[in-house]
Formats: structure tokens, C-alpha cells, sequence
């Protein structure tokens, strides 16, 4: 899964194109009288978007009265603004790039969480030095500048480090032993591996700094249609339980069919490290689960995001984020 990134410039003037450009929200696909509902993710299918797939692929949307279709993502897809103006009912986001969003005037809403745990890591070669995030200090990292974790980790291990711009391959860092790359660990190292190269992943969420990957939707979505929400949740959750405790086969047949790109060893290893990391389902103990959501936890990242002055207007934790449409624990 590739989460957004998070940059720094306005988008102010993307709220006149909401008005004029959003669907009905009461759309009905009339020949099989399900409400039809659109997911954009961000990046091409993967496994990382394996829950939504098995819902797909066995009936579980259509079960709520859901005709869904998964828009595949990618490379400077505007998965914001694509939801902000209707052409997408839900999105798949990083939940500080929505916090910045929202302090922008899009009028977005977190209502879930895909991943309980941020998959972003730095890879590096096994023999590098680097083994803690405190050892980038003077070091190069192939990272875009925009990332919010960067002045994060600077300031609380008291670092600095240079950037290199990143370009979504592994060319550069294959070649270079000493090289230093963001990455997500659900991925890059296996494409590293297939390539004979021995590598780590340093995660940055070590750090302290651990957004949610969410699902998010347009705030009057939220308010005029809370039971479609509810159910669109609920029917995703449920392939989310089915793709990780059960047979992923579904998911990974439709997935393959999808992305011509993708592999089945690839489908494998992915869905292997979101199950030995608990980055879905994370950790029961804290009260963790699959697309569990925490308003402390989006409390504290709005204020780790005013703290390093990226918002651009005040936010609150209830304009931004609600579990209001989320099944009651232990229901699937």
C-alpha cells in the first residue's frame, strides 16, 4: 500500500469543485436494486487492499446491499479530491495527510482504519550500521522532503540527516551498499530479496510517530447517509477477518486478475508480514482491532502536527475522525 504524501502546498481552492461535481448520494444501481458505492484506493491492487477484495469476491457487499467497485490507485492519483467531489464515496489515506486536509478546508472524515500501524520503514543492507533511527544522524536517506515523520525524528533524537529524492524503485539502492531507503515493509524487501540482496527494515513507527492508514469518506456522506457508511464498514471488516484468518484465495484470485504486475509469491509475503507485524489487526491488549479507531490516538497526532506547525487552520478530533459507523466489538 502506498499512502499518500504528505505535502505542504494549499488546496483551498479544491472546495468549488465539490459543490457542483458531487453524485446523489441516493445513486441505486437500478437492475440489482443495490446501492452502488465506489472505493478508491491508493496504489494498484495488492495485498494490501486484500480485505476489501474478499469482500468483494465472496459476496459480502452484495450481502449489505452494496454494489462496490474498487478503483485501483497509483502514482499521483487525487484520491482527496476524488472523494471531496463525489467521484469516489470512500478513499484509502494516511490519517496525517487527512488531518492536513481537513485544516485546509476539504471536508473529509476518517471513519475507520485499514492498517492499525504505519508500514513505513527505512530498508537498508544487512551489514549497514543503521539500526536504530538514531543512527541516521549525518547519514543520506532516499525519502520525499514532505514526509511528516522526517522533522519528527530529527527533533526528538536531535539528528540530521540529507535527503535524496525518491523515485519509487530500487535501482539506486541496490547499487550502493551504504544506501538508506523509505520504504514499506509489506514490500520493498521483497523485491530486494528477489534481487539477491540481504536487507532490513528500520521502522519508523519505533519512533513514536505511527498514523493509521484509514478509510475516509466526505463529512456529508458521514451526515446523510450514516447506514450506508455502517454498512460499508461492517461488510469490509468482515473481509478483512476472512482474508487474514482464512483462505485468501478469493482476494488473491481477483487481485491477480486485477494487476497483471502482481504475483502470487508477491500476494503471499505481503499478506504474511501484515499478519506477523499485526499491522491490521493490531494489538488486542491495547484495545486494538481490525479497523479499530482511537480519537486519543488522532488527538495526539494533531497535536504532533500543530506542534511542527504543518496545519493550516485550527482542527478538532470530531471534525476530523468519528467510530460512530463502526460494528460493535466482536461483531463481523
Amino acid at each position: 500500500m502506498r499512502p499518500g504524501l504528505l505535502t505542504f502546498s494549499g488546496l483551498g481552492l479544491l472546495l468549488t469543485l465539490a459543490a457542483g461535481c458531487a453524485r446523489q448520494e441516493a445513486a441505486v444501481t437500478p437492475a440489482a436494486g443495490l446501492r452502488k458505492v465506489v472505493l478508491q484506493t491508493d496504489w494498484f491492487p495488492q495485498a494490501e487492499h486484500g480485505g476489501f477484495y474478499q469482500a468483494l469476491a465472496k459476496g459480502y457487499y452484495r450481502e449489505a446491499g452494496l454494489d462496490v467497485e474498487i478503483r485501483p490507485g497509483g502514482p499521483g492519483m487525487s484520491i482527496k479530491l476524488d472523494v471531496v467531489k463525489g467521484v469516489a464515496d470512500f478513499g484509502l489515506y494516511r490519517s496525517d495527510d487527512i488531518i492536513v486536509a481537513a485544516s485546509r478546508g476539504l471536508p473529509l472524515m476518517i471513519v475507520a482504519a485499514v492498517l492499525q500501524h504505519d508500514p513505513e520503514g527505512l530498508l537498508v543492507h544487512d551489514a549497514s550500521p543503521v539500526r536504530t533511527l538514531a543512527d541516521l544522524n549525518g547519514r543520506s536517506v532516499i525519502a520525499p522532503p514532505s514526509m511528516t515523520w522526517i522533522p519528527y525524528v530529527q527533533k526528538k533524537y536531535g539528528i540530521k540527516f540529507d535527503l535524496r529524492p525518491l523515485n519509487y524503485g530500487l535501482t539506486v539502492f541496490l547499487g550502493d551498499q551504504t544506501a538508506i531507503q523509505q520504504c514499506l515493509m509489506t514490500s520493498e524487501p521483497f523485491f530486494a530479496r528477489q534481487h539477491g540482496a540481504k536487507v532490513r527494515v528500520v521502522r519508523i513507527a519505533d519512533s513514536g510517530y505511527d498514523p493509521y492508514h484509514t478509510i475516509m469518506c466526505r463529512r456529508a456522506l458521514a451526515r446523510t447517509s450514516p447506514e450506508l457508511v455502517r454498512a460499508f464498514l461492517a461488510a469490509s471488516i468482515r473481509g478483512w477477518h476472512d482474508y487474514l484468518e482464512g483462505d485468501p484465495t478469493p482476494a488473491f484470485e481477483l487481485i491477480l486478475k486485477r494487476n497483471n504486475q502482481m504475483t502470487l509469491d508477491q500476494l503471499r509475503f505481503s499478506r504474511g508480514e501484515l499478519i506477523a507485524n499485526a499491522l491490521v489487526t493490531g494489538d488486542p491488549a491495547q484495545g486494538e482491532g481490525i479497523g479499530h479507531l482511537s480519537l486519543e490516538r488522532i488527538q495526539r497526532q494533531l497535536e504532533t502536527l500543530r506542534e511542527f506547525r504543518i496545519l493550516e487552520k485550527p482542527v478538532t478530533t470530531a471534525s476530523v475522525a468519528s467510530r460512530a459507523f463502526l460494528p460493535p466489538a466482536g461483531v463481523r
